[in-house]
Order: C-alpha cells, then structure tokens, then sequence
C-alpha cells in the first residue's frame, strides 16, 4: 500500500473526509477493527487473522496497533445492536479483544483515549449498508478519529476528494454485493419451495420424507431434500381440530382443554427447544395450527419474518406459495379460507362466561357469546340503569373492516330480560312441557318437505361426489409422492390432482349455496325430533330465578345461539344432542329441584291454539310464538 510523507511522523494526518487530525509525535496509535459473520460460510478465526496482517501490512512503519475491537455478528444489523453478542466466544481466536464497535465508538470520545487513528481491512467490514457505515465514520469524525482502510490509500497528502470517492464506491460496492447475494438466495429459495420441497423442520402433524438431491454433484456429497408426508395420529390431530374450530365453532382454548383430556390421542406439539416443552397443549399450539396454510396441501414459505421483526407473522401478500398441492392436505384448502374469513368475526372473544382477567371486571352474562349481531359479531354484555343489555357497536368494534357494516345501525341492542322470558317458555313448553309432542305433531303436519327433501338428496349426492374425488386425490398423491418429481407422469399426475381440486371448490360452492338457502328457511322438524324429546322427562320448568351455572350449563349443552335479524325479529336456536340427552336430562331436574317453578307472566291464547308470551322489551311489546325443532322466531 503506498504511502506518502516523513514516514507517517508528521505531526498532521489527514482524514479521508479530508479534515486533518492532530496526532501525537512519534509513534501514531491505531485502533484495529474487524467484523465477521457466522452466515459467510467461512471460519472467523482465520478470518479475523487474516483482518488483523492485511490492516498492519497497510500502515507505515511508525504506526502501531494498541488496540482490538472486533465482533463476530451480521454487518447489516443496526448500530443500536452491534457489539452485543457473545458470539465471538464460540471460537478460538488469538487476538486479544478490547471490546466491539460499540466499545470503539465510546472509547473514541473519550480523552484519554488509547488510540489516534482506526484502521480496518475494509470498509464491509465496519458495515455491510451504507447508512450504518456511515455513521460510524461520522461519530469517529466528530471525536477527530480518522478511518483508514487497508484496502485504500493511506496518505498525509493529496486530493481528499479522490480518496471520498473511492470510499464512498466501496461503501456502494458493499452494500451491492449483500443486495446481490440475497436477492439470488431469495431466489433460490422461492424455486425450492415452489417445487414443493420443505425448509426447515416440519410442522406438527407432519414428517420429512427424504430424497436423494436432484442435483448429481450434491448427491455424491450425501446432501438431500425432504418433502412432507402426514405423520399418523398428529395428522388426525390436525383434522379434528379443523372439525372442531369449523363445525362447533370452538375457542383455542376449548380445542386445547379438548386435546389435553385425552394427550395419548392427540400427542402435543414437541418444540425444538426441549427446555420450552410442556408436555400439553396450550392456545398458542392450537391458534399456530389452524393459521399454518401448508396443512392444505400446499409448501408456503416466508410466513414470518425470521431475521428481523423476532418473528412477526409477515402479510400474506408477502407469503411464497407453490403452485399446486405438493404433499397430502390434512385440511381442505376451501375449508381453512372460511376459518380465516371467520377470524375477524371471532376476534377478541372467547367461550365460556367466566371473568376474565381485567381488573375492571365487576359480574358475568349467562348468554355471553351466544348473541350474534346480524353484522355477524358477537354481541357484548353491558348494564344500564339496573338493566343487562347485549349491544353492538360497529363504530368501536368493526377492526378496520367498516365496508362489512354498511347500514349497520349505529348501536343494536337487546334486553336480558326479554330473551330470558322468551327462552324459559321455548324450554318449558317444547323441550320439558307435557303438550310438547301435540305441539311438534301440528307443526309436522303443516310442513310441506318437498323443497327440503329435493335439497337433502342433492347435498347427499355432491357429498357423495366430494368423497370419490377425495378418494382419486388420495390415490395421485400417494403415487406423486412416490415417483421422481421431474418425471413427465409425476408431473401429469400433479395436473390431474389440480383439476379435481377445482371440481372440489365448485361443488363446496354448491353445497353453500345449499346451506344457505335452507337457513333462510324456518326450520324444518322431522320425526327423529320427537325421538329425542321421548327420551326427556316431563318438567315444569322455570328459568327465571335459576342459578347462572345451570342456566349456562343448559344453554352450552344444547347450544343455545340468538341471532338478530333486525329491529324487531331474533331467531333463537337450539340443538338436542342425543349423546348429550341424560346431561340436559340432570341438568333441567337440577333447576327443579332449586328453584321451584316461578310464572311471573301467565300468557294468553292466540285463535290458532298456540300459546303466545308477551314478552315486554323497550318502547314495544314483543310476542314470541316458539316454532317446532329448535328455533323460535320473535317478531
């Protein structure tokens, strides 16, 4: 490296911003900085060697190194996060270390400073980005510290404006070569997972099924590529709580309880990280599942953001999808976009009526989370005036989405009150009333089934449909799996399994429209109803005065839900699970025997026979004629 003037004993060097600096007569002392990251693919003890000879090679004769600061870390972290590792203790370096950058900067300010100049191999190695690279030169310039690099001139003399450059080109040189290399490592990771292969350690109900590299030259060196295969009872595990989160409409937390009762079943997740094991499931194993879109079929990579944000989940947007199904779904792919359309809906609640943990939380409701507004949300429980309300605020609770609340009424509300009188004389008179197979008898002979029936055997017939080409998808995969994945068949094979994935979205589609139609029907009864009301006792049943435990235990065994409609009409719903027939058996006899039956309003008879309730709510009277086989309509 040339070097001009009196052998570097000037009492004036000059800085590469071109500021001189005053040195010290004799000997000038220089400050050694090195940096090296453990993702080059090269070993930092040699490297930091060879760092420290190429930086005293560099320098005159009269200058000395007093003084290492090196660190072993990534040059693109920021500069609040340099020098904070220990990651240079997992190698024997022989280099005595002063410290890091952050120590180098501090020590520059100081007066008493043990070093005139900074010399490194080359400007990358004090920061791969610009920004941080400059700085650094900037606080080593106000403490009137000079930066020299081996890999540049070092002169006392001559234009300082061509040594700017010439920094200012490496600088720009380095950043370039990090931007490069990343944009082809992105690359090359998109096309790997694109064709379908796995990165990293399989997700849970999954396991790597291993294949020789498709490269010739990387196969002779042993290197291999995995794909997933489902892994026996982690793969049912998955499944069931899809059903469960899709069917039931079950909190993480409910799914977790429901897990952990039977964990020889549905083992729980093992992280990589033993010390973190719980040996049980918890709400973040079981959200992580139903979130994680390779449970579809498909490889999905850069879900989250692995070397920055600590982990945060990245848009979707952002996601890498391969172009096809690759290993076998464990959810259907129609089924796992309708859990993620549900997700705002269910945002911020969860099961069950208990406090929560806010210290502001004075009592519980007996129907929380079972009143949906028509906007879809669940409605929240509040008290005004001594009275308890089940209110909606789309302005305070639409989470960004205000395009899903068009004409929404700026505040839905019902009254406790009224819906509890309602449901106790749905319970008391068609679940535990003597009359109640008179009642469901004449509603049965007034039901014309027809439009029903001709739906219930075309939903039979595209299920029936849906299961073969579940079958025939079962069949490709098992036969793409096993086959090279370049083959032309293997290939062809994948084509085939696409297409009876699009046969499979038309007639989920069908079959919506199917369910939807018959909910905007009044509910149909069918004989199997009066079965199940058999196999009730007879009751005089009030739930006015019950204890709120038993009120809620009835109402979450047979799955009580109101849905509002509008200003005057709810739709109360009720389901009779025949295994869960004896438990709403006791539990009904219980309220009997603690509260004896209470009859604040007598009703009246309407021409047709039926009881009607008046049922008193704010500003109207409303009047509630129960319909046969769970659903009862108030207008």
């Amino acid at each position: 490296m040339p070097v001009s003037g009196p052998s570097g004993l000037s009492d004036y060097a000059v800085s590469p911003m071109g500021a001189p600096t005053r040195l010290l007569g004799g000997e000038v002392r220089v400050a050694f900085v090195g940096r090296c990251s453990t993702e080059d693919q090269q070993d930092p003890r040699q490297s930091m060697i060879r760092q420290l000879e190429n930086s005293r090679r560099a320098l005159p004769e009269a200058w000395v190194i007093v003084a290492h600061f090196f660190d072993v870390e990534s040059g693109r972290m920021e500069l609040e996060q340099r020098g904070q590792g220990v990651d240079y203790e997992r190698f024997d370096i022989p280099i005595s270390r002063d410290g890091g950058i952050a120590d180098l900067l501090a020590e520059a300010k100081h007066p008493g400073r043990r070093f005139d100049v900074v010399i490194c191999e080359s400007v990358s190695r004090i920061a791969r980005r610009t920004f941080e690279s400059l700085e650094i030169e900037r606080e080593l310039e106000r403490a009137e510290v000079p930066l020299f690099a081996s890999n540049e001139p070092i002169t006392l003399d001559g234009s300082w404006a061509q040594r700017l450059l010439q920094r200012r080109i490496n600088q720009s040189v380095a950043e370039w070569e990090v931007a490069n290399t990343l944009e082809q490592s992105w690359g090359g990771l998109c096309t790997h997972v694109r064709d379908g292969w796995n990165i990293g350690k399989p997700c849970y109900g999954y396991k790597a099924k291993t294949y020789r590299h498709p490269n010739p030259v990387k196969a002779e060196r042993g290197h291999t590529k995995t794909r997933l295969e489902p892994d026996a009872a982690r793969a049912e595990t998955v499944t069931q709580i899809a059903l469960w989160r899709y069917h039931e409409r079950l909190g993480y937390d409910t799914i977790a309880d429901r897990l952990n009762a039977d964990l020889d079943r549905y083992p729980p997740p093992e992280p990589t990280s033993k010390a973190r094991a719980r040996g049980a499931w918890g709400k973040t194993s079981v959200m992580e599942i139903l979130r994680n879109p390779k449970y579809t079929g498909y490889q999905v990579f850069n879900r989250r953001a692995s070397r920055s944000r600590h982990g945060k989940v990245n848009d979707p947007m952002k996601w890498v999808w391969s172009p096809e199904p690759v290993h076998e779904p464990l959810i259907p792919k129609w089924m796992y976009d309708e859990l993620a359309a549900r997700r705002g809906a269910r945002r911020g609640s969860r099961d069950g009526n208990e406090p929560n943990n806010h210290t502001g939380t004075r009592r519980t409701y007996v129907l929380r989370g079972m009143i949906f507004c028509r906007c879809g949300r669940r409605m929240t429980g509040n008290q005004r005036h001594g009275r308890t309300y089940y209110l909606c605020w789309p302005r305070n609770n639409n989470r960004g989405r205000p395009d899903t609340y068009a004409g929404h009424p700026k505040t839905v509300y019902l009254r406790e009150d009224a819906l509890m009188d309602a449901i106790s004389r749905f319970y008391a008179d068609r679940v535990f009333g003597p009359h109640r197979q008179e009642l469901l008898a004449a509603d049965l002979a007034g039901v014309d089934d027809q439009q029903t029936e001709a739906r219930d055997n075309e939903r039979k017939r595209w299920q029936a449909q849906l299961a073969k080409i579940a079958q025939r998808q079962h069949n490709l995969m098992q036969q793409a799996q096993d086959g090279d994945p370049n083959d032309p068949f293997t290939q062809a094979l994948r084509g085939t399994y696409n297409q009876l994935e699009a046969e499979k979205s038309t007639i989920h589609t069908i079959l919506a429209d199917l369910d939807t139609t018959d909910q905007a029907e009044p509910h149909r009864p069918t004989a199997n109803d009066a079965a199940l009301l058999d196999a009730l006792p007879h009751l005089v049943i009030s739930l006015h005065r019950a204890p709120e435990e038993l009120l809620r235990r009835l109402f979450e065994i047979t799955k009580l839900t109101v849905h509002e409609h509008d200003s005057d009409n709810v739709t109360i719903t009720i389901t009779l699970p025949a295994d869960d027939l004896p438990a709403i058996a006791d539990t009904a006899e219980r309220i009997t025997e603690i509260m004896p039956p209470h009859d604040d309003n007598p009703g009246q008879t309407a021409n047709n026979g039926f009881r009607v309730d008046a049922v008193r709510a704010p500003g109207r009277i409303r009047t509630c004629a129960p319909a046969s086989g769970g659903r009862c309509s108030i207008p």
